[in-house]
């Protein structure tokens, strides 16, 4: 019997890493069925006439992002407020886990959204969530997959609860919905493992309640740790991977949020990404005016209505950010 094997499509379809996903699922790259590599044809032909020419490769086909400007926000957005606003909600990837992928932090216990949105506005923290999304997409998992020797397609995720009340939870609700409706809508299935520490006193109690209405599959994803959370956590992480706020020993210069360190830096496993090799797009850097038609709210009006994909299922809810 013959290895699992990607079927590609040798117009759009151009990788230089492993492209058979681990996971023998139906419907994971690698194992699919002829009916549903049958499907895959018939969208990217349908797309086709409709006018689309990029961005059609079989592993990251999708057709939202010619609606939300995407493949320009990825070439020029410009998130020179970064620094500041990490001082209040530190989101950012950092090396990777001991399965290879990329670990993603959260730090939600000082979000402060009425100091955030003196530095920034809704729309530009959700332009970079797009952006952030698609370097995860490329480079950050191909880099992960050639190091590794097999593809990888998720993240292992640490969500630290540290200093989250219930009060901040009315003022954060309507971006909470926002981003993650692009999570689940246009970048499913990218969590891998999910750590959510220093969880409130609680909190295991409310989670046991909603595990009730989330996917089985995505429930084993998820691990709800107190404030002794350093033990399991390493068990997943190696130390030297780890920041030394969370009881690693990575002490990165400027900080481990500010560095995107990770194979994608390295240029034995990184790769210019296809979206920079992409033709350029006319349009001026993506700086102080929106440029894009993603949705933004008033953090004291009603929550904005979620986004919806054309053509994709929301499949797993992620964390607030990324996953």
């Amino acid at each position: 019997m013959s290895a699992p094997k990607l079927k590609s499509d040798s117009k759009y379809d151009d990788y230089d890493f492993p492209t058979t996903s681990p996971n023998a699922q139906s419907g994971h790259p690698g194992h699919t069925t002829p009916e549903q590599d049958a499907q895959v044809f018939q969208l990217r032909t349908q797309l086709e006439q409709a006018g689309y020419s990029e961005r059609l490769d079989t592993l990251s086909m999708v057709r939202w992002r010619k609606d939300l400007n995407v493949d320009n926000l990825v070439r020029n957005f410009d998130y020179k407020e970064k620094p500041k606003v990490f001082e209040y909600y530190p989101q950012y990837y950092h090396k990777t886990d001991k399965d290879g992928r990329p670990v993603y932090i959260e730090q939600l216990g000082g979000i402060d959204l009425t100091a955030m949105y003196k530095i920034t506005t809704g729309e530009r923290m959700v332009q970079n969530l797009v952006v952030e999304y698609e370097k995860l997409v490329d480079p950050r998992l191909p880099a992960c997959s050639r190091k590794s020797g097999q593809l990888l397609e998720t993240c292992c995720s640490i969500m630290d609860l540290k200093g989250v009340g219930l009060s901040k939870v009315s003022s954060v609700y309507g971006y909470v919905k926002q981003v993650s409706a692009i999570s689940q809508n246009y970048y499913p299935e990218r969590l891998g493992k999910l750590y959510m520490i220093n969880a409130p006193w609680g909190f295991s109690g409310v989670f046991s309640v909603v595990k009730g209405f989330l996917d089985p599959v995505t429930v084993d994803k998820i691990h709800i740790l107190g404030s002794g959370y350093q033990s399991e956590l390493l068990a997943q992480v190696p130390k030297e991977n780890l920041p030394k706020l969370f009881g690693g020993t990575c002490d990165c210069e400027g900080s481990c949020a500010l560095s995107d360190a990770g194979p994608w830096q390295d240029p034995q496993w990184a790769k210019t990404p296809k979206w920079a090799k992409s033709k350029s797009e006319a349009s001026q850097i993506v700086d102080d005016e929106p440029t894009s038609t993603i949705p933004t709210h008033d953090p004291k009006q009603a929550p904005p209505p979620t986004l919806r994909p054309q053509g994709a299922g929301a499949k797993e809810q992620m964390p607030m950010g990324h996953s």
